[in-house]
């Protein structure tokens, strides 16, 4: 009776009956395999379940014979050939009982597998789907244990829960059978032990049930903290942080510790407890199966073969129990995805779509007006109108607005009212795929995945050829410094791309965007984070990625946008002054005191 199965315990499901009748719709659809499940797992357990009488059957020849041999009747003996036979009938039954099995764990297998493999292809294509505003209501963490634990505690708790209890309920049906058909009365007995079982059981998982509940939440805290500190562990330990955060870990560790301890014992016990229970189920049966065959109502071999049959009978029992409370982990892990599943999405298709062949990249910005919550508008009436290739720069304190007019742009998120047109078109008539296709950027946090740098600079257009990858990074700037690279274009990056430097990356991320080819360009803080060497390199590479392009040009350091056609000034939402930088200055506003105070902290510098 092992007591594996009520490790996945977890959170109850907020609605059980509805999260698993999804699950079944899920399951429908592998109807024959399931049915396959139940005829092999039936033929198992038939053919498992028949072994005890037919060993019984052998130790009665054995019994009868010791008795004939001693009272002296003549030719006595134990008729070997005969338990010969029996065993090798119960061999061939048990070889065939667990070619069953076999089969049928391994179809389980499958299903369970299956179901895994389609549930985190629907999770993949969800997320492309979802707004940007489920993403900033949401940590990484709770959206990556989507896909990473949740599928996995559904599909081995699926795989156990099914298998486990197709194959106790035919146990518990064949094995009373058989019960009955050698005494009434022995089996009478046995059942009234089982609502002692029942008992304990319920108890047990009860208890156990919010230790279970406290350890599956606490090792998430302990999880998210571990990730977050080996994320940041520069950081921790730029500030001494690492006391602190030992001492965190150490109090979450603690209190996961306490109820993983206790959910644990208290599964544990539940073995030697239905042991015990069952012992004096095997006293009761032992004297009252002696009693019986003294009055020759049944043979000697039945006692041992019920014995064995009572051990199968409380095991299921236990099983069964055990299964009800995977289910509802099973149910927890799945609601959690069918929830992710159910969340609204972003409109992809837009009717009548307006094709983005020939757009030129004519962008107004009408009367914008939009907040990330409706109660709290931040960008309150933005209106600008810029030509096609004309470089516009975005400045502004922190917290202007800057930002979200490119989110606004791309379509991450909707206005509340006003309208933002392309080429006379309002951003929401084109299907939203194709739309992002018209616009690259350059971020000033770069994204490098590990790879080669040839498959990094590629990443802006997956078809092109090597030698456009080259020209590509030659427009950036960057060819020479690859070439200097042990394995030039097919050196790998790790894991966030740690050995290559900032300014490096960064023109990487101009090569990638260069060969994306895009109609429209966004480049955000691009240069805040590098020295003024590698700002000279950059400048030079975005130029000619702005070079015919309408681009958008967000930065802090004003000294990079002297040569944009038109700048807006932004602040707290409005757009308070516009024009260029030398009409910007003579107007001696808002543009020219933050220029000037920049000009002053870089002479001081």
């Amino acid at each position: 009776m092992g007591h594996g199965p009520m490790n996945g315990a977890g959170e109850k499901a907020k609605d059980f009956k509805g999260t698993m009748k999804t699950l079944l719709g899920y399951l429908s659809k592998f109807k024959i395999s399931i049915i396959l499940v139940i005829i092999f797992a039936i033929g198992s357990v038939s053919f498992s379940v028949v072994g005890p009488k037919i060993l019984g059957k052998a130790t009665t020849k054995i019994f009868e014979g010791l008795v004939a041999k001693v009272s002296g009747a003549t030719g006595a003996g134990i008729d070997f050939d005969a338990i010969g036979k029996i065993l090798m009938a119960l061999i061939g039954l048990y070889v065939l009982s667990a070619i069953f099995s076999f089969i049928q764990g391994f179809v389980m297998s499958g299903i369970s597998q299956k179901i895994a493999y389609n549930l985190r292809n629907e999770l993949s294509e969800k997320i492309n789907r979802l707004p940007m505003r489920y993403f900033d209501s949401k940590t990484h963490g709770e959206v990556l244990s989507r896909i990473t634990n949740d599928i996995d505690t559904l599909s081995q708790s699926l795989n156990q829960s099914m298998t486990q209890l197709i194959t106790s309920v035919t146990t518990i049906i064949g094995v009373l059978v058989m019960m009955l058909s050698i005494s009434w009365l022995m089996t009478g007995v046995t059942l009234l032990i089982l609502p002692i079982s029942m008992l304990l059981i319920s108890l047990i998982v009860k208890k156990s049930q919010k230790y279970f509940k406290a350890q599956q939440e606490y090792l998430g805290h302990v999880n998210g903290q571990v990730e977050e500190l080996y994320g940041g562990h520069n950081i921790v330990k730029v500030f001494n942080g690492e006391e602190e955060a030992v001492n965190e870990f150490d109090k979450l560790n603690n209190t996961l510790y306490q109820s993983a301890w206790k959910s644990q014992f208290l599964s544990g016990i539940m073995q030697p407890l239905m042991m015990f229970v069952g012992n004096l189920g095997y006293v009761v049966v032992a004297i009252l199966g002696g009693w019986l065959a003294i009055r020759k109502t049944i043979e000697v071999g039945d006692i041992q073969s019920f014995i064995q049959y009572v051990r199968n009978f409380t095991q299921p029992l236990a099983q069964v129990a055990q299964v009800t409370n995977l289910l509802q982990s099973t149910a927890a892990a799945a609601e959690r995805v069918f929830e992710f599943l159910d969340e609204e999405e972003e409109d992809q298709i837009a009717e009548n779509a307006v094709s983005v062949k020939g757009i030129e990249g004519k962008i107004d910005f009408d009367h914008v007006k939009f907040g990330y919550n409706p109660d709290k508008i931040i960008i309150k009436d933005f209106t600008a109108h810029v030509k096609p290739g004309q470089k516009i720069a975005i400045v502004g304190p922190t917290g202007a607005g800057k930002t979200t007019i490119v989110k606004l742009l791309m379509r991450f998120y909707d206005v509340n009212s006003g309208a933002i047109l392309i080429d006379n078109h309002n951003i929401k008539d084109f299907n939203r795929s194709e739309l992002r296709e018209l616009f690259g950027m350059v971020l000033q946090d770069t994204w490098l995945f590990n790879g080669s740098i040839k498959d990094n600079i590629r990443y802006g257009r997956l078809d092109a050829s090597d030698e456009q990858v080259i020209e590509a990074a030659k427009a950036a700037h960057v060819h020479h410094f690859i070439k200097t690279l042990p394995d030039g274009y097919n050196m790998v990056l790790n894991e966030e791309a740690s050995n290559v430097s900032q300014g490096q990356k960064q023109l990487l991320t101009i090569a990638r965007a260069i060969l994306a080819d895009p109609k429209i360009l966004i480049l955000d803080e691009a240069t805040s984070s590098v020295d003024t060497r590698t700002e000279i390199l950059i400048q030079k590479a975005m130029d000619n990625l702005m070079e015919n392009r309408t681009s958008f040009i967000i930065a802090h350091r004003l000294s990079t946008i002297k040569n944009a056609d038109l700048i807006l000034v932004m602040n707290e939402g409005d757009i308070i002054e516009i024009g260029n930088h030398e009409k910007l200055l003579a107007q001696n506003g808002f543009y020219a005191n933050l220029y000037n105070s920049q000009f002053e902290k870089d002479e001081a510098m």
